[in-house]
């Protein structure tokens, strides 16, 4: 009896089997014909060969979501990779120096990156994936010239991979030193762009509609700046908020004012532009007190930004009889369309603690401004150009 139970179940096991083959393949078979009949219809409508690119490239972009590991590490954070000679000498030191000058226009002693230095056998899979990557490669018998190289993504996204070579430590040392400021900016430029990235995919609505209103142009602000006040040719957003029991005010204005000529561009009338500006729409926390620029500490800069030129300025900040200030960097650009200077300024409010990291984040923003006549373009790259500090071969 149990004979036969068994011999009934391995017939009906059997027989689902063949059931369920037999909707498989009509299945397969089904995918197959709507294949066929979608590609049919792509080589009558000639659209054969775009279909393929289109399948080639979501693979691409798959691959790279899948097997790219995300890089680890703060913003301006490098890791400084070398040999044991090469901190015996004193290469490791003259590299360390530059990344750790102070940050230009902050009133506090403050590194421009936050730098860690290893021996090179120490390169461990864990350490690859940070973010900022400089490693020294010293060698008489490879190297007769000083020279800086990176490669990007190499072992993690977003990553910059950089290498200076040299023939000797002391080459090493005077190329460092000739190219400070390149290097410093080189990496800060990465950064920025990394942060112009962030703003792309997630920025504040608000102030860009504000700025589109009364401007025509386009901004991206962080999303954390919610307060928006609006004057004559002015717009201003902020935040107000504590960060470990201390205030923190993150600030970002945007206003215009008529361009006479290149005169426009000096310090003098930069300070007396965005005195009156500051007066008129930023008061402070008693009667008669309003912001001001704070003088003597302002360095400017003449750069180009967007393939057009603009005036950089950092600098500090104070409230006229009171004792309040910070620090700001400020992007003016030319509005040829509407001939008219636009002012697209960050400034932080953070006593007593590290600034570096939060104004940056705001100056990022600052150059993502898109006056009214780039509006129409249809290539138009946010993001930096970045430095050359040595031209490839």
């Amino acid at each position: 009896m149990k004979q036969f139970f068994l011999k009934v179940c391995i017939v009906l096991l059997a027989v689902m089997v063949t059931v369920s083959c037999g909707n498989s393949n009509k299945g397969e078979q089904s995918q197959k014909e709507g294949a066929q009949t979608e590609a049919k219809a792509q080589v009558k409508s000639g659209n054969v060969k775009k279909a393929k690119k289109t399948k080639k490239a979501k693979k691409s972009k798959n691959r790279k979501s899948v097997f790219t590991p995300t890089s680890a590490g703060a913003p301006y954070e490098v890791l400084l990779v070398a040999g044991e000679e090469d901190f015996r000498t004193g290469a490791v030191d003259s590299l360390y120096a530059v990344l750790t000058d102070d940050v230009a226009g902050v009133a506090q002693s403050e590194p421009c990156f936050k730098v860690s230095r290893i021996n090179q056998s120490g390169l461990s899979k864990t350490l690859r994936l940070c973010r900022n990557i400089i490693i020294i490669k010293i060698d008489p018998s490879q190297y007769s010239t000083a020279k800086f190289k990176y490669q990007r993504d190499l072992y993690a996204a977003p990553q910059l991979v950089a290498t200076i070579q040299a023939h000797d430590a002391n080459q090493f040392k005077r190329f460092v030193a000739d190219n400070h400021d390149m290097i410093i900016d080189f990496f800060t430029r990465a950064e920025l762009n990394r942060q112009i990235d962030i703003l792309r995919e997630d920025h504040q609505p608000h102030v860009n509609e504000e700025v589109k209103k009364m401007f025509g142009a386009e901004i991206w602000a962080p999303v954390e700046l919610t307060k928006v006040i609006t004057g004559r040719h002015f717009v201003w957003a902020r935040c107000e908020r504590f960060v470990k029991r201390v205030e923190q005010e993150l600030n970002l204005v945007v206003y215009s004012y008529p361009y006479r000529d290149v005169n426009t561009f000096t310090e003098k009338y930069f300070t007396h532009k965005r005195d009156s500006v500051m007066k008129a729409n930023i008061p402070g926390p008693r009667p008669d007190t309003y912001m001001m620029t704070t003088r003597g500490f302002n360095i400017v800069s003449d750069e180009t930004v967007h393939k057009h030129y603009a005036q950089v300025v950092r600098g500090l900040w104070n409230i006229k009889d009171y004792d309040m200030g910070g620090s700001f960097v400020s992007v003016s650009r030319v509005d040829e369309k509407n001939q008219r200077v636009v002012v697209a300024e960050a400034f932080v409010y953070y006593p007593n603690h590290p600034k570096r990291d939060v104004l940056r984040k705001l100056e990022a923003a600052l150059y993502t401004l898109r006056l009214p006549d780039e509006l129409d373009l249809e290539k138009f790259s946010y993001n930096l150009d970045e430095i050359i500090i040595t031209p490839e071969n």
